[in-house]
């Protein structure tokens, strides 16, 4: 029975190299077949129709490159002549091994590499010797409020020395309350409004704890309550813990 013309190439049919060995395109061949079999069409017939046809043209490739004569005479072809072309130049399937599998993803090469961009900047409009003064700006961006005369009459700042720390302007802390006048302030809010810390720290010296580390709206008396509560540790005031009310600090989700 004479051979059937097979159209086409073989090769990328079962998707594997020109120099693929026999053991490499039988492997092959096994993965196709279980992957295209009308099998896995579970009764669609359009699906079945669509595999058988795939199957089929899978079968007669590999029957053409299993026979040595029938790969051979292929291979000295126009055709086989153009599928080593495409392998060996386009970079389809531009490096195999032994069983034809590709070494390298298929495709067009790479683009060549190019040198880094790089600039030059030139920065010695900001070099400032060692301790030198910094010179505030003369200037002031609009709708910024104006500078406060405690900075403007502060020591202006100084260049980092690389021998020691840097010379920093000191910053201004908010002035602790006495004792006398952390008692003496008065709730606003609460169970215990209208009473002062003082008493408050008599009645309830959990509740000033509460208050130096739950109150944030209000810093001049947290800093007042925590004033006091300094005042209780040093007197060695035992204080029973307060347990943290289940939901407190967390959004109710709407």
């Amino acid at each position: 029975m004479p051979d059937l013309p097979f159209r086409g190439d073989p090769y990328r049919v079962l998707d594997v190299a020109p120099s693929a060995t026999d053991g490499a395109i039988k492997r092959r061949w096994r993965e196709l077949a279980r992957e295209h079999h009308p099998d896995r069409a579970a009764g669609n017939r359009e699906e079945a129709a669509r595999l058988t046809g795939q199957m089929a043209r899978i079968n007669a490739a590999y029957d053409l490159l299993r026979d040595p004569g029938r790969r051979a005479r292929f291979d000295s072809s126009a055709e086989g002549r153009r599928a080593r072309a495409r392998a060996g130049t386009t970079g389809e399937r531009a490096r195999f091994d032994d069983d034809g599998q590709p070494l390298e993803p298929a495709g067009p090469p790479p683009p060549r590499r190019t040198p880094p961009v790089t600039a030059r900047f030139d920065t010695t409009a900001a070099f400032r010797p060692v301790n030198t003064t910094l010179h505030r700006p003369a200037y002031r961006p609009a709708g910024q409020p104006p500078t406060p005369r405690a900075q403007l009459d502060a020591e202006e700042l100084r260049a980092s020395t690389p021998s020691g720390p840097v010379h920093r302007q000191p910053g201004r802390r908010p002035r602790l309350p006495t004792l006398r006048e952390a008692r003496e302030t008065e709730l606003e809010f609460g169970k215990y409004r209208g009473y002062t810390l003082g008493e408050v720290a008599l009645l309830e010296p959990t509740y000033i704890d509460w208050l130096a580390q739950t109150i944030t709206r209000d810093d001049e008396l947290v800093r007042r309550a925590r004033v006091v509560q300094a005042d209780l540790d040093r007197q060695g005031v035992v204080r029973r813990v307060r347990p943290p009310t289940p939901g407190w600090g967390s959004r109710a989700a709407s």
